[in-house]
């Protein structure tokens, strides 16, 4: 047995045929208006909803209510700006997060939509 150690373990690499950016601007809310409608009349269940689909907790959203900038909208659009191969910032994403939490999350649900890539856990038990 060899007792090399490891230095760097390859990072997974996101094919995607997409673009760069996103499929839909912020305030494109009109493009999907049931989504729209379902985030603005309850906007707690919506965001529960879309964390779920996204493959997160689906009480994770409700941390968001607790504070003025949003640390769970933004580590969520941070995360899908990565998994999808999405340019941007941090600091973008901040502004965007605080100032207009709920066009982002209609937003982040139309690029799920839009890129629906389902979430495969490798090495993973079924139990």
């Amino acid at each position: 047995m060899s007792k090399s150690m490891v230095v760097m373990q390859p990072q997974p690499v996101m094919v995607s045929r997409h673009s760069d950016q996103w499929g839909s601007g912020t305030c494109d809310c009109c493009d999907d208006m049931p989504e729209c409608c379902f985030a603005f009349w309850c906007f707690p269940c919506f965001t529960c909803i879309k964390a779920k689909n996204y493959g997160e907790c689906l009480c994770l959203p409700l941390l968001d209510f607790f504070g003025c900038v949003p640390p769970i909208t933004m580590s969520i659009r941070v995360s899908m700006r990565q998994r999808y191969g999405i340019k941007g910032d941090m600091c973008n994403d901040c502004l965007l997060a605080t100032c207009c939490r709920a066009c982002v999350w209609c937003q982040m649900s139309r690029e799920m939509k839009v890129r629906d890539l389902q979430i495969t856990l490798v090495g993973a038990r079924n139990l």
